[in-house]
């Protein structure tokens, strides 16, 4: 038995990893049959047993944006700096839930897939890489929800000017609010496996966001030391981008959006560190 053994050429040699910056990230691609088998099951397990079925994924933002439009356009009487109502709020929901769907999904990649880590071996960033994909599928739908209102809105209202020089940015703006989502949420998912308080604390953090991300209240109404403080989360430059292509209306700068891209790189780079270290162990502790 021991000669077939020696004899044998193996296909896959697990080692563990020796160095930090030994991340394994050349097998996610050797892995990538795995990453779409997961991305059908998010989708089938989200709404299987659902009556309304996919029909959410229509309902959520439109919703959303009625009550923003009720509470915060009409009762509040907030400025949306005259772009219709509900065509402001449902452009910042639109790329925004695909960020806050992205960190609260891979916030909980170690304990809510403890049981099948346990068991085999497959890249770990599997499991969040097929959350941000599965979610792409969302944010598409709800894309066309917007581009619907929007045509409406662009044929009869004169206030709607685009600017499409700059509509190349669009899968930047994605490729950015994935970056971010991805990198904060298996940054959280890392410390959970010791300190389980951040999973009640994630979805109260997501809630406060929304509220300094320039969704509820154009930039251009705040004062000039308000922008600064708000421009320092780099979400608002990517929604106020999206505001600017779609609606003419908005604040576009590439010193801004480089800051995102930065900031999303060195986060993201930060966490994927902190994420290989913690699978070494995690099963320990979750």
């Amino acid at each position: 038995m021991s000669k077939v053994i020696e004899n044998n050429d193996w296909d896959l040699v697990i080692t563990p990893k020796a160095k930090w910056f030994q991340l394994g990230l050349a097998d996610l691609w050797r892995y990538r049959d795995l990453l779409l088998l997961l991305v059908k099951r998010d989708f089938k397990a989200t709404y299987k047993q659902t009556i309304l079925g996919p029909i959410w994924l229509i309902i959520q933002p439109v919703l959303t944006s009625l009550t923003f439009t009720i509470i915060f356009g009409t009762i509040a009487g907030m400025s949306t700096d005259g772009v219709p109502k509900i065509l402001f709020y449902l452009a910042g929901i639109t790329l925004w839930t695909y960020f806050a769907d992205c960190l609260t999904k891979t916030s909980t990649t170690f304990t809510a897939n403890a049981n099948i880590f346990g068991k085999v071996y497959f890249p770990r960033l599997i499991i969040p890489l097929s959350v941000l994909v599965s979610n792409l599928i969302k944010l598409a739908v709800q894309f066309c929800i917007f581009i619907s209102v929007w045509m409406y809105f662009l044929l009869t209202e004169q206030q709607i000017q685009p600017h499409w020089e700059v509509i190349w940015l669009l899968p930047v703006l994605v490729a950015l609010m994935a970056g971010l989502g991805l990198g904060a949420g298996i940054f959280i998912s890392s410390l959970t496996t010791k300190y389980r308080d951040l999973t009640f604390l994630v979805g109260f953090g997501v809630q406060l966001l929304i509220y300094a991300s320039s969704i509820v209240l154009p930039i251009s109404t705040m004062s000039a030391r308000a922008q600064e403080i708000m421009l320092m989360n780099p979400i608002v430059p990517i929604i106020e981008t999206f505001k600017y292509i779609f609606l003419g209306k908005g604040f576009f700068s590439v010193a801004s959006l480089a800051y995102s891209a930065v900031f999303m790189l060195v986060q993201l780079f930060i966490a994927v560190v902190v994420f290989s270290r913690v699978e070494k162990s995690f099963m320990d502790t979750v």
